[in-house]
């Protein structure tokens, strides 16, 4: 994958998580949050958040001092809240546990609230600079197409960080920039539904083009649709109660008009099994 960084090195996007001053000014924290931030959010809704949220919370210490309500609230649009909640879990244990500091190593990261195995290393790689595989969804794209010539992956497994490691280069800033660069090509070129092969760098060595593109019967899992769904319910509730923060909203006044009453339901319950909601008497708000 030696093309890749010269590649990567003229077309890179240019991203705040990628500019020294960005690392210079928020460290590993910085980069925790932004990745917590990109699980399943695009780049465009991510970046306008994370300044906000590293402008308010600039240290996990700053964090673990706020309130699940607070950092509820500052999650916005980004989707999937729990994240939220589980950003705010790690900061408080990086504080008890690290006293304040991100660690370094993998597996104290790993033992941290809401971080897996990508998540754990790419905090080692791109903060510490730590030679580890990082491989997130569009990484396992570009193996599977360049490496195995097939046309999706299949579902995640350790074997993905088995086959990104033996490609790394032995010096680690070397191998951060691959792979960097890796999942770049996935976001930008190697892409699911559109790849772009002529525009890419692996082009020569690719297995699947080589084998003519072929439809190689991986299993490809989309999202439900999210209109009419109880994600959208969800979603309903938690923008009036971040609206209404931080008092609480009558229960009868939640979502009245929604169209479907038991999805209703079942999204305030879950919010509340969540810990994204509490109800109290006859109300429901944001966790205190």
């Amino acid at each position: 994958m030696t093309p890749l960084h010269g590649w990567y090195a003229e077309e890179a996007r240019d991203l705040p998580w990628r500019r020294p001053e960005f690392h210079a000014a928020f460290g590993a924290w910085g980069v925790l949050v932004s990745e917590f931030m990109l699980q399943q959010t695009p780049v465009t809704r991510v970046i306008p958040h994370l300044d906000a949220w590293l402008t308010r919370w600039p240290t996990p210490r700053a964090m673990a001092a706020a309130s699940p309500a607070d950092v509820v609230q500052q999650w916005a649009n980004l989707g999937y809240p729990r994240r939220a909640l589980w950003l705010h879990r790690a900061a408080v244990e990086v504080v008890e546990r690290h006293g304040g500091v991100v660690p370094r190593d993998v597996d104290a990261l790993l033992a941290l609230s809401g971080i897996g195995d990508y998540t754990a290393r790419a905090v080692a790689v791109f903060a510490y600079g730590d030679r580890h595989p990082v491989v997130d969804t569009n990484t396992r794209r570009v193996l599977a197409r360049a490496v195995e010539g097939r046309a999706q992956p299949g579902s995640p497994s350790r074997r993905d960080l088995a086959l990104m490691a033996a490609l790394l280069p032995a010096d680690p800033a070397e191998a951060a920039v691959l792979n960097a660069a890796a999942m770049e090509l996935g976001a930008t070129i190697c892409t699911s539904r559109a790849p772009r092969c002529d525009r890419c760098p692996l082009a020569d060595g690719c297995a699947w083009l080589a084998a003519g593109r072929p439809d190689t019967g991986d299993e490809r899992r989309r999202q439900a649709a999210y209109e009419g769904s109880d994600r959208q319910a969800r979603g309903a509730v938690l923008r009036l109660l971040r609206a209404a923060a931080p008092a609480a909203v009558p229960l009868t006044a939640v979502l009245p008009d929604w169209p479907d009453v038991r999805q209703r339901d079942r999204a305030i319950d879950s919010l509340i099994a969540d810990g994204l909601a509490e109800a109290d008497g006859e109300g429901l708000s944001l966790p205190r």
